[in-house]
This record gives structure tokens, sequence and C-alpha cells, in this order.
């Protein structure tokens, strides 16, 4: 990281020193030394800003991934990192290497520890001064898209944790309250989104996304990395900005503008965000998540399907990563969503056999109580959205008036609130839904006094089915979600059934993979 590179970078930054000022008492007591670095330590920064200086890639990931956690369990387990000002002179000083230093000290300590509210202040002009070198200046490195992607994803925590922070006003102190009076800027939702719109406008990821479908430019195929001795930096944060962007809106509850900042990236292939597990599987979690509440069930099955597939295959490879409980917990929250799409949009042919297997085993015997649509299935959905849906967020600033109150809960009741409002209009759709499953024709006379209702009632009952099976999708088209679906010509009644095409491939597939296990155990046996 040669200086000449961030020159243009520092004009119009907050004093370094101010900037890299840690907090310290509070760690005093654990006989803490922000000031304390052990020669391992000394080693590894010394290290990684050499591999930085070198774009020596892989090894960046090699330390990063490993070194640092390593040096975390054995040395910082309870306490920071050292401060800052301890390693700098290791590093030249350099700028930069500093500020993603601060970026890693900082998620370290919201991992291991509680932050302070001047920590989560601190975090945040952090934030901004590392994403206003990468926006202003010129940053001539190469970083591994683990590392960015957990830049991004960290942000959009710690904006998540403050406004959730924020919003327990009852137990704050004077000082805290002074606090967040004197720094109402911080975590910003407007500075939040901006940012990760600054990310993906001036890496122009967008256009270059666009390029690479027409074949002038190459981006996926080289996982966002520059081997013409660029820079990665920008263009793959403003990629997974797009992602970024969609878990800010999900949090904030609107589905529609989250799905349409992720539409420059085509999740029907492999692409960036499949390179990293964390990425991947964030992008479709609430990608599903935005679709089940926009009644666009089909997509979202289909994507829950591919995903926890590929969890179930490829989990096993991941055990000895640090987010392999993070990615253990959202596979059980996508199995809650998934039932929950398969109950509200019965589907035929959608779903592996593999996951119908462990979906079965995990929510088998509450699926069938959920298509009662009595008070105890409504009790079932009530308990896997709360499980399962993101921890939506207030964004808005508190009321510092007396008396203070909590409103943290406030954004999760009315997306819940909302949800179960949809359930309760599904529950009408029931009986339809059985008896089309029974007629391919039935006069509207017949199928009103099956059902106990005049012709007019019924009449709004089948508009109602037509309008709860059908969504619009990201391209403006009405689609529909529904397994069985009629028409009506001369007060008679006409159902059409879809038909899933069948997968023999899938099928003969597995019976091969079951009869080589069979013939592998009768190698094994030995015969007297």
């Amino acid at each position: 990281m040669a200086t000449p590179d961030y020159e243009d970078a520092r004009a119009g930054y907050d004093d370094p020193a101010m900037a890299h000022r840690q907090p310290q008492a509070q760690y005093q007591d654990q006989g803490y030394d922000p000031n304390f670095v052990p020669d391992s330590v000394k080693m590894f920064v010394g290290h990684l800003y050499r591999h930085i200086r070198e774009k020596n890639v892989y090894e960046i990931h090699q330390m990063y991934e490993n070194s640092f956690q390593t040096l975390s369990d054995r040395y910082f387990k309870d306490t920071p990192w050292p401060s800052v000002d301890a390693v700098a002179h290791y590093v030249d000083n350099d700028h930069v290497f500093c500020l993603l230093y601060r970026e890693m000290w900082f998620r370290h300590l919201y991992a291991r520890l509680t932050p302070t509210l001047k920590q989560r202040i601190d975090s945040w002009d952090n934030y901004c001064s590392l994403f206003q070198v990468v926006l202003h200046g010129v940053v001539n490195m190469q970083l591994p898209n683990q590392w960015l992607w957990d830049m991004v994803d960290e942000f959009v925590y710690q904006f998540q944790s403050f406004c959730q922070y924020r919003a327990k006003m009852k137990n704050k102190t004077e000082n805290e309250i002074a606090l967040l009076k004197q720094y109402d800027q911080a975590w910003n939702v407007y500075g939040v989104l901006n940012f990760l719109q600054a990310l993906v406008e001036k890496s122009m990821i967008i256009q270059i996304l666009e390029n690479e479908k027409e074949g002038l430019e190459q981006f996926t195929a080289t996982d966002g990395y520059d081997y013409n001795g660029g820079s990665n930096v920008l263009k793959v944060l403003g990629y997974f900005s797009m992602v970024g962007l969609l878990r800010v809106h999900c949090l904030l509850g609107d589905y529609h503008t989250g799905l349409k900042c992720l539409l420059p990236i085509d999740i029907s292939q492999q692409g960036v965000y499949t390179s990293v597990i964390g990425s991947h599987i964030t992008t479709i979690y609430h990608y599903g998540f935005a679709n089940l509440m926009l009644r666009r069930y089909v997509e979202a099955i289909r994507e829950f399907n591919k995903i926890l597939l590929y969890i179930y295959k490829t989990k096993q490879y991941h055990q000895k990563s640090p987010q392999y409980e993070q990615i253990l917990k959202k596979n059980e929250q996508m199995y809650a969503l998934l039932a929950i799409c398969l109950s509200l949009c019965p589907q035929n042919g959608l779903v592996d056999e593999m996951v119908n297997t462990q979906l079965r085993e995990k929510y088998g015997e509450k699926m069938v109580r959920m298509q009662r649509y009595d008070d105890e299935a409504f009790a079932i959905y009530d308990e896997l959205f709360s499980y399962a849906c993101p921890k939506f967020i207030t964004p808005s600033a508190p009321s510092f008036e007396e008396p203070l109150v909590n409103y943290n809960q406030d954004a999760y009741r009315l997306q819940l609130k909302l949800f179960l409002y949809e359930v309760k209009q599904q529950q009408l759709l029931s009986g339809v839904r059985t008896f089309l499953k029974v007629y391919s024709t039935i006069s509207l006379a017949k199928l009103a006094s099956y059902m106990e209702v005049d012709e007019a009632t019924l009449r709004t009952i089948l508009m109602t089915y037509k309008h709860k099976t059908h969504a619009v999708d990201s391209d403006g088209k009405i689609i529909c979600n529904a397994d069985v679906d009629f028409y009506i010509d001369d007060d008679i009644l006409h159902v059409i059934e879809s038909k899933p095409a069948k997968r023999y491939g899938d099928y003969f597939l597995r019976q091969i993979v079951k009869l080589e296990g069979v013939i592998n155990e009768m190698d094994g046996v030995k015969l007297e």
C-alpha cells in the first residue's frame, strides 16, 4: 500500500488521530492493556500489511480467515484486540490499513463482547472514513471476496443492531441520551442507504454486469478479481452492496424496493454472490422472504429449495468456518419459511425429494395443522414467522420526551400483523381449493350449495381466490401461484390443474446412488 495511492483519499477526512481513539477503560478490570501487542500479533499485522501491498490475495485470505480467528481465540477471547495506535507503527502508519484494522477490531468486538454506545458511534465513523476512501480515493489493492462481503454484511448488521439498541429507551442513562442527541447522524438510515447506493453507482457494477452479458467484460468469470494489476475493492463492494440494499429494505419492510435493488444480479445463475457462502445464503434468504411477503410463493419456494439442497450437500465443508453456526441458523429459518410458503400455496414437484424429507421431519405435523385455519393454525403461523423473519427495525430517531418508552418491537409487530391478516384472508380459500381438486367442471349453483353460500358470495370468494393466487412479478407481469386454477363460462366453472413435468433424471440418479450403496455393502460382507 504505497502512500501515493491514497493521497487523494485523505482530503476532507476527520483527523486520523481522532479516528483511531479506542474506548479503553471498560476492559481495564480484565487486565486488558490496549497498548500491549503480543509478538504474534506484531507478526500478523506486519505480514498482512505486506501481503496487501503485494496484492497476494491467497495469503491475505488465509490470514484473514484463519490467523485472525486463531489469534482471537488465543489472546482476545474476552477482550478487544490491541488499539490501532499500538499497531500503527508496525505498518508504517498506513492510513488505509489502519481503517481496515479498525473494521476488523470492531467486528471482533461485536462478535465477542457488548459494544458501548460510544463504540457503536466510533464504528460508524470508521465505516464512513473507510467507504470515503474507497469512493473518493485511489485504492490500489486486491482483497478477498470474503473480507469485502464481511464489510458490507457487518455494516448492515451494525446498523440493525444500533436501531434495536436505540429503540430500547426505557433504561437509558442520562449520559447515553446525551450521546444519542449529540451524535444523531450516527447510523442514520439515509446515511446507510446513501453509502450502499454510492458504492453501487461509483463502482459502475450494473453497467459491468450488463457488458458481461454481451461478452464485452469479465467479472463473474474471474470472481470479481482483477488479474491485470488493478483493484477489485470498489467493484466487489458495489456488487455486494446490492445485496446489502436488499437486506436493509427488507428490515424496513419495503420488499418491492429491496427486490428492485437486486435485479442486476441474475440469481438463477452462479455468480460472485455464490463465491462466498454467507453472501449466497443472505441473498436467497432475503430474496425468498421478500417474495413470500409479496405473495410470489412459487418463486420463494423455488429459491428456498435450491439453497436448502445446496446447504444440505455442502455444510460439512464449512464446519470449521466462523460462519458455521450462522449457516445452520439460516438453514433452519428457511425451512420454516418454506413450510409457510407450501402451506399457503401447495405445490407439486417444486421441492426436491431430499429437501422434502427434511421438511417433513421438521414441520410435517405442523404443516398438517396449518391447513385447518383455526386458532391453533394461526398460532403456528405466528410461531414460524416470528422464528424465521428478519429482525425488523424502526429507523426513526426516538422521542426524548418523558416518559421514555421502548419501541424496538413495533416494526416486528406491524409485519406480523400484516402477515397474519394475509393468512386469515386465505382461510376462505381452503374450501374452494378442496372442491377444485375434486371436480373438472361444476356449475356455480351446485358449488354454492356445497359451500353453503349464495351465488353472489361464491363469486366474491372465487374472485378472492383469483386475487390471492396471482401476483405481479419483477417485470410487472401477472403470474399464477396456484396449483389449481379455473375459468368460468356460462355459469360453469372449468378447472385447470397444473401438471408438473416429471423429472425422471433425478429419480434415476437417486436409484443409481442407492444401488451403488447396496453393492458396496455387499462387497464388504465376508462369505464363509
